[in-house]
């Protein structure tokens, strides 16, 4: 799989390169890689060039910094696709992948036809909360969170119906390191577009899980309402409702992507 060196750090990504004209960047949320958008990949390649990668601190990208900013995640996603030579993308993100999609259509609008942001809010969570976490992770690792992490991002029934999906997300966020998870953290936390979301100019599809208590359908629409070319809707998942409803999330992005 290949890497390439960014700015401050060696970046892991991978292209489905299905001969299209478009292409979709995802962008996973936070303690999770590439893989988070499995399901969706045969899906939507029919119609589209898939680009995945690891967030900066994430899976195989690498960090060397113990806080990083939104803005530097943004920063990072532009500069892979000035790397590969693309020009207009998609982008799809979700949770702090929202964030950082938040991020480029204020600040690179011009890279972006259509922008789609899942399960994310213009401010996630508070600093006490953020900050509580931070301490949690570092003093006893990120094991010791995996029960709450499970509860905020799959429903009951999605986890008593699908323990090995749930298993290998957990897993996946298990092999983060602590590093890396925790400055993200820092990202998440300092991250606010509440009085920005006007600025976002490109078309927006914000998608929201009904059952999200982290990233509230009541944060989509507030989004929605300050955003000039956005729509909202909402699925029955929780917090990783790409993962809980691959199809209807998948079917949910091409209506918006190819509708003119």
């Amino acid at each position: 799989m290949p890497t390439v060196n960014l700015t401050n750090h060696t970046c892991f990504y991978t292209v489905e390169d299905a001969g299209k004209e478009d292409t979709i960047v995802f962008s996973n949320s936070l303690g999770t890689d590439y893989t988070m958008w499995d399901e969706l990949v045969p899906i939507l390649r029919p119609y589209y060039n898939i680009l995945r990668y690891d967030t900066r601190g994430h899976g195989q990208s690498t960090i060397q910094a113990d806080t990083v900013s939104i803005a530097e995640l943004g920063q990072d996603v532009v500069e892979l696709l000035d790397h590969l030579e693309l020009g207009k993308v998609y982008f799809c993100g979700l949770s702090m992948g929202g964030l950082i999609g938040q991020w480029l259509g204020i600040h690179a609008p011009e890279r972006f036809k259509k922008v789609v942001l899942a399960n994310t809010a213009s401010k996630i969570g508070t600093e006490e909360g953020w900050n509580s976490r931070i301490k949690q992770v570092r003093e006893h690792g990120l094991e010791s969170i995996l029960d709450g992490t499970a509860q905020r991002w799959f429903t009951p029934a999605f986890r008593e119906k699908h323990p090995d999906v749930v298993a290998a997300i957990l897993e996946k966020f298990t092999q983060n390191s602590v590093q890396g998870y925790t400055a993200c953290c820092a990202a998440v936390r300092d991250a606010d577009f509440r009085e920005k979301l006007q600025r976002l100019q490109v078309p927006v599809l914000v998608i929201s899980g009904e059952q999200d208590e982290v990233t509230t359908p009541t944060d989509g629409e507030f989004m929605v309402s300050r955003m000039p070319q956005a729509r909202h809707v909402t699925l029955d998942a929780n917090h990783l409702s790409a993962v809980e409803l691959p199809q209807a999330f998948a079917e949910s992005m091409l209506h918006f992507l190819q509708k003119d």
